[in-house]
């Protein structure tokens, strides 16, 4: 048993150097998350400002109603539609993968990013935008030097808790034809005829990386949460 064990491991890493698959699936999995979730930061962040300037003083209009209309259509469709029409449909000429998924990843993750920064200006205190304009700033300048920052800093914990989902997401980037971690796993499993050792190292990967993740995470919270008591 223990042969046909060291066998399939084996067949599964060595045989054709078959372990670089995953090698190129973390990398790829990793790259696509960190520069989708700062698409969607920059994405949130602006939507955000426009739909909270509009509530407080009824200008942008139009670019309000344009947001609306693009959380609801990017929260009331799957991600995996979305990026197969981002691949297939709106660059169905592009041969590289990657950079497609980054910028569906970063759209999808903009949609709910943006609840998250409107949560976070919202629970800075009226009293200091009252101060900004007391001072002679104007809305825009309030927005900018004054009640973004603290939203800024409140908001970070959740960015983090955003960037551990998309890194998770990415898995259905093997829908494009990218090898990311899980469709690493699937291409060994159909190379070796092996399932149980490939799924379960592609498993055990994306949960360890979530645990190192979620740690650092809580680090990060502990330290903010000493800075804002100091």
């Amino acid at each position: 048993m223990f042969a046909d064990f060291t066998h399939s491991l084996y067949k599964c890493f060595i045989y054709k150097d078959r372990y670089l698959l995953f090698i190129e699936g973390i990398q790829n999995t990793l790259l696509i998350a960190l520069v989708a979730v700062f698409i969607g930061i920059a994405i949130g962040m602006l939507i955000a400002v426009i739909r909270v300037y509009h509530q407080q003083t009824g200008k942008f209009k139009f670019a309000n109603a344009v947001c609306g209309l693009y959380l609801t259509v990017i929260r009331g469709t799957p991600m995996v539609v979305q990026l197969l029409i981002m691949y297939f449909v709106i660059f169905a000429s592009a041969r590289n993968g990657v950079p497609v998924a980054m910028l569906a990843f970063g759209i999808n993750s903009g949609a709910y990013v943006a609840e998250i920064f409107r949560a976070g200006i919202q629970a800075v205190d009226k009293g200091q935008t009252e101060a900004g304009r007391s001072l002679g700033l104007s809305s825009a300048q309030t927005m900018r030097h004054i009640v973004l920052p603290q939203a800024i800093k409140n908001v970070l914990p959740a960015l983090g808790n955003e960037f551990i989902v998309l890194f998770k997401e990415t898995a259905i980037v093997g829908y494009i034809a990218i090898v990311d971690l899980t469709r690493a796993a699937d291409i060994i499993r159909g190379q070796s005829y092996e399932a149980f050792i490939p799924l379960f190292t592609a498993a055990a990967m994306y949960l360890i990386i979530v645990i190192i993740l979620t740690q650092l995470l809580k680090v990060f919270e502990r330290r903010l949460a000493k800075s804002d008591r100091g």
